[in-house]
């Protein structure tokens, strides 16, 4: 009888020890893996870092979320998979990464469809992100937040880019999605599927003579060591968007669903506050080790604008009609 109470005791003891009393219910601590593509210190890798600190705070620590950098458990593609099959509890890829299953995210990427950062806030803080959130459940996956990965600006190691036709003849890294290989074939390039990590060392072998991201993301990845010129000609916007495996977003109670949106949205201002910051010392920090950053008129920015409406066009169609017309007119409201 006493060896039986001993072991009740012991039992009872080891469970008090991995669980909290909160409210006056018993709850279960739960560790969780957050996936980052790029490094510690980048405007996704603090953006990430503020979500765990919140969203630890926010729960008196049942929740622990683990920040992995430097795209240590795969690319954005594989994270995405690891995240509907339960493996992986958070990602942060970029919106482009998810076009393959919902078609509608292209609309996103549309090439010069934002004219500046408060543009890209209205719709994708309003009705029309919240549509694209709303399709992400049926895929396994949760969105909770847009945050920023900025204007994409080209690099390169051949030629500055002025006009349109600087473009025409260059290996040019488009990412995995073929919207991205689409704007590149019209401005004139030669489109390379690429993911990040290969992107270095693909700039440094000549295997590609330049690519587009964010100028941010340019420093982050030290890509500046490998070419020679930045145009900042902010084709593109791209945005962030922490994910959450629907399988892992189900076992939680709906308290906690709400303590991670929250924490999301808390996280989003102080991650775009980093990113606009970063993009602006980046560009001189890099400038000033010998990277040639030059500007584009606005002339020469609408002609590029106008070079690639057959993307618009071509794209339209699978995402639908409706939809470019309701971001258009978002756009057009003052």
């Amino acid at each position: 009888m006493i060896t039986t109470k001993r072991k009740l005791i012991s039992l009872a003891l080891g469970l008090l020890g991995s669980t909290l009393i909160t409210g006056g219910a018993w709850a279960q601590t739960v560790n969780a893996k957050f996936s980052v593509t790029l490094p510690e210190k980048s405007h996704q890798g603090q953006g990430a870092a503020r979500f765990a600190d919140l969203v630890n705070q926010k729960t008196k620590g049942r929740i622990q979320i683990k920040v992995y950098f430097n795209a240590s458990l795969g690319n954005d593609v594989q994270v995405t998979s690891s995240l509907q099959g339960g493996t992986i509890e958070f990602a942060l890829p970029q919106t482009s990464t998810l076009t393959g299953m919902i078609k509608e995210f292209e609309i996103l990427d549309f090439p010069f469809l934002f004219a500046n950062e408060q543009e890209a806030e209205k719709v994708l803080d309003g009705v029309t992100g919240q549509k694209l959130l709303d399709k992400l459940p049926a895929k396994g996956l949760v969105g909770l937040a847009y945050w920023e990965n900025g204007f994409f600006n080209a690099t390169n190691s051949r030629q500055p880019i002025h006009k349109w036709e600087d473009f025409q003849g260059l290996k040019f890294r488009a990412v995995q999605a073929k919207i991205s290989q689409e704007t590149v074939k019209a401005l004139g390039a030669n489109p390379v599927p690429l993911a990040v990590p290969e992107l270095y060392t693909a700039l440094e072998t000549h295997t590609i003579d330049g690519q587009g991201t964010p100028s941010a993301v340019i420093a982050a990845l030290k890509l500046n060591e490998v070419q020679k010129y930045l145009s900042l000609t902010k084709h593109s916007y791209g945005a962030f968007l922490p994910l959450v495996s629907k399988k892992f977003w189900e076992t939680l109670p709906p308290a906690d669903q709400g303590i991670l949106h929250e924490a999301a949205v808390e996280a989003r201002s102080f991650q775009r506050a980093v990113a606009r910051e970063q993009a602006k010392s980046a560009e001189t920090a890099m400038a000033s080790k010998g990277l040639l950053v030059n500007d584009i008129t606005p002339v020469e920015r609408k002609r590029m604008r106008e070079q690639v409406k057959p993307v618009w066009e071509m794209f339209s169609k699978d995402v639908g009609a409706d939809l470019v017309n309701e971001v258009i007119t978002q756009l057009s409201a003052k």
